[in-house]
């Protein structure tokens, strides 16, 4: 579709249906125009006139399964509806060239470079190759194109930006090159190995499963190489509750310590009963065997072990809850599951600075408006970033005030659960 006629479309009322359904929210409508028509004028000063594609990749909130898939286990979480959007053209050069919103450097990747480089680890670069690299070694096919993103998905805020961005490369690569047929699946994958070998971040697999496969679903990672993925039917308006994203604004500097300790300790704690993956060993073998785990992979590894099979036992009854429309059920396994974080996983803060606690703030403050009205947990990896919580309807605007004094404007959002990952838009 021609730039003109992509604008014409956009202005007028009949794509107002499909932004709806993606978006799942009327009222975000003339806003997503106004992002699309912003994105297609960024595009044309950047790359000029011609044919263009517009993609779309969701960000993600896990609801259930705090640090579980990587130790093997099962997690339950859903795509959202902020995303990251591309206008794009294909090339016949063999070049991709990436302009990123708020991004002076055009990123340029070479198709006959595909090598991992380690000057580019940590950086969007590296996302880029990997995806095209792992996408070529899976046997489809590549090519260049150029392409103008922006994102709603914020860095930083365990909504997953980088899965976002990874899923977006590999929904443009599907349709582009290969008739859209590389499966959701398969794309988060090759997103997950991008993130692992050549941005440098052991990450496990369900930030880029919950981003490509959209709506909510329950994975089980027993088996890595073939995780099995359910979608689960949830409407959370029709229980009369939102689902809200407190940024805390806590510094990500000097974290990764931390964040890489977790499955480090999980790791050691299986070793105790001869496996890799917590994921292979039975609960009752943890609860029968804490004093051996304790004094081979110390206290904090006994901990986390403990809240990692009970997490994923969870997960378990959270789907069961749905299932049976027991939403009150639903609700006080996700108020556990913040527990056991808190106090077994210990994620909330960073013990090498105590003084700075901004999620343990954000759950306090949490817990006194909801009282037993709703819930809240940590979300995502966990020592700064996000909360993530369950709010009655009528309580939502005096939630996000109270929020936003704290944190400041804007700082709490509602979400809602779209069903699309990745996929073409226009």
């Amino acid at each position: 579709m021609k730039i003109e006629e992509a604008i014409k479309l956009l202005n007028g009322k009949s794509f107002d249906n499909k932004l709806t359904e993606l978006y799942v929210d009327q009222n975000r409508v003339p806003y997503e125009k106004k992002r699309y028509l912003k994105a297609i004028d960024s595009y044309r000063t950047y790359f000029g006139e011609g044919e263009i594609e517009i993609f779309s990749a969701p960000g993600r909130s896990e609801i259930g399964g705090n640090h579980t898939d990587h130790q093997h286990g099962e997690v339950l979480a859903a795509s959202i509806n902020n995303d990251a959007i591309a206008v794009v053209r294909k090339l016949e050069e063999p070049f991709v060239k990436v302009m990123s919103d708020g991004y002076s450097n055009l990123i340029t990747i070479q198709l006959d470079d595909l090598e991992k480089k380690i000057e580019e680890e940590g950086t969007t670069d590296a996302l880029i190759r990997g995806v095209l690299a792992k996408m070529k070694m899976n046997g489809h096919l590549i090519g260049g194109f150029q392409a103008y993103v922006t994102s709603e998905v914020l860095i930083g805020a365990g909504l997953s930006s980088s899965a976002a961005f990874e899923t977006l490369i590999g929904t443009i690569l599907s349709y582009l090159y290969n008739d859209g047929k590389v499966t959701p699946i398969e794309i988060a994958k090759i997103g997950q190995y991008a993130e692992n070998v050549y941005f440098g971040k052991p990450c496990g697999l369900m930030d880029q499963m919950a981003c490509s496969v959209g709506s909510l679903v329950h994975i089980d990672f027993a088996d890595p190489e073939n995780p099995i993925v359910e979608q689960v039917n949830f409407d959370m308006n029709a229980y009369g509750y939102s689902l809200c994203i407190t940024d805390t604004k806590g510094s990500h500097a000097d974290l990764t310590p931390d964040y890489a300790a977790i499955p480090q300790e999980m790791k050691q704690a299986a070793k105790c009963f001869g496996k890799e993956f917590l994921g292979e060993v039975p609960k009752e073998e943890i609860l029968n065997h804490i004093t051996l785990i304790r004094e081979l992979a110390g206290d904090r590894a006994a901990l986390r072990a403990l809240h990692f099979v009970c997490e994923n036992e969870r997960v378990k009854k959270e789907v069961d809850a749905l299932r049976k429309d027991n939403f009150p059920k639903f609700l006080a396994n996700v108020k556990e599951s913040g527990d056991s974080s808190f106090k077994y996983l210990q994620n909330v803060y960073t013990c090498h600075d105590v003084q700075h606690q901004n999620v343990s703030i954000a759950l306090a403050l949490s817990d006194v408006i909801f009282g037993e009205k709703g819930v809240c947990r940590v979300h995502g990896g966990g020592f700064a970033g996000t909360i993530q919580a369950f709010v009655p309807n009528y309580l939502v605007s005096n939630y996000q005030e109270e929020m936003d004094k704290i944190f400041g404007k804007g700082s709490c959002e509602v979400l809602k659960i779209r069903k699309y990952g990745g996929i073409k838009v226009l």
